[in-house]
């Protein structure tokens, strides 16, 4: 088996101070007919910090390294946690020479663990978690975050009918199947009344800007789902790939830009920070970098605050999901209350998107 190593430390180490909630040694079994090469034993350490499809560094007995993503026990969303379509895409762009881990096998077959799940490489590398990179100098922010919006735009040039993802998501109509979508899923996860997202539930669908784009969308691209190359600014891994699609390719971006619209105590933000002291762009200059790359005319103002509140509203109905979880006992991370409490106030800044599309007459 190759020695290549690959994915995401998430914020704190490795830990194995609780063991994995299913059978090792049943694992151990399929993996030694499903994987030649791979020796047994198993050492299985369970990567904290993802908020979704529980995560676990696999090391046998030779020392290779590997990752296996699972999804959740218990009564799920529907569509939610889709690990097979993980599975396909991240194969998919690896044949592209796109920077995603190697695939080994996905099993389906939930008698083996008690959920569906996949194995790729352990990728060694730099996670980040901080947006402000503390303790970097003002070029190598400038050179990460450069590179952030040079592999998002390079997903976003691939040819998904090339690549063998033609039917990987729906055509068309993209914003208003989304917002629809997580209109749902914010219902089916209420927990409280928020309303921000009541407003911005009957808002967005009204006024969605023209023009229609396709192509591969990660859906949850930000720097804590990226592998930094140890000394150099480049991306060697991008994760967690479950909210993939076939959409539009600003919604994309905008998901990423909407740091600069969030402070940081809120939630993964850069908004009250001395960008210019940190190196890191204005976000138009940001933006405009994106559309140099892409080969499209600078987004007008307008659209781009509308692709900003949607993406506001959208993740603050997937932290209503996380919440919901935590409640009814499945979330994967012990940080799942907290972080489903942050979902009202990125409503909020979202509406505020809106107030200020309408108070420009839009």
């Amino acid at each position: 088996m190759p020695a290549v190593v690959a994915a995401k430390d998430k914020k704190r180490n490795l830990s194995t101070m609780n063991a994995p909630a299913f059978d090792t040694e049943a694992l151990t079994r399929y993996l030694a007919r499903a994987m030649p090469g791979l020796r047994a034993p198993l050492d299985i350490a369970v990567l904290s910090g993802g908020q979704s499809n529980p995560t676990f560094r696999l090391t046998d007995a030779d020392g290779h390294q590997f990752v296996l993503r699972k999804r959740p026990a218990g009564k799920l969303l529907p569509s939610a946690h889709a690990v097979d379509r993980e599975y396909r895409v991240i194969t998919a762009l690896r044949e592209t020479g796109f920077p995603v881990p190697r695939t080994h096998v996905l099993c389906e077959d939930e008698s083996v663990i008690g959920t569906a799940f996949y194995v790729m490489d352990y990728v060694a590398g730099r996670s980040l978690w901080d947006q402000s990179m503390p303790g970097m100098a003002r070029a190598e922010r400038a050179a990460l975050w450069d590179e952030m919006n040079s592999v998002l735009a390079r997903l976003h040039s691939v040819d998904h009918r090339a690549a063998g993802l033609g039917d990987y998501g729906r055509t068309g109509d993209y914003l208003a199947r989304q917002i629809g979508r997580w209109s749902n899923q914010y219902r089916a996860s209420e927990t409280v009344r928020i309303e921000a997202m009541d407003r911005l539930i009957e808002w967005l669908p009204a006024h969605i800007p023209p023009g229609d784009e396709t192509c591969i969308v990660h859906g949850d691209f930000r720097l804590d789902n990226l592998i930094f190359h140890p000394t150099e600014p480049r991306i060697l891994a991008v994760l967690d790939w479950e909210l993939s699609t076939l959409g539009h390719p600003l919604a994309d971006f905008a998901y990423l830009a909407m740091s600069w619209h969030i402070p940081s105590a809120t939630f993964r933000g850069i908004a009250e920070l001395d960008l210019d002291a940190l190196g890191i762009p204005a976000e138009r200059d940001y933006v405009a970098a994106y559309c140099r790359r892409t080969g499209r005319e600078l987004v007008p103002e307008a659209q781009w605050d509308f692709y900003i509140a949607y993406n506001l509203f959208r993740i603050a109905a997937i932290l209503q999901g996380i919440a919901k979880r935590a409640l009814d006992g499945n979330a994967a991370s012990p940080e799942a209350v907290e972080t489903g409490r942050r979902a009202q106030p990125l409503a909020e800044l979202g509406w505020a998107k809106v107030e200020r599309i309408l108070a420009r007459g839009g």
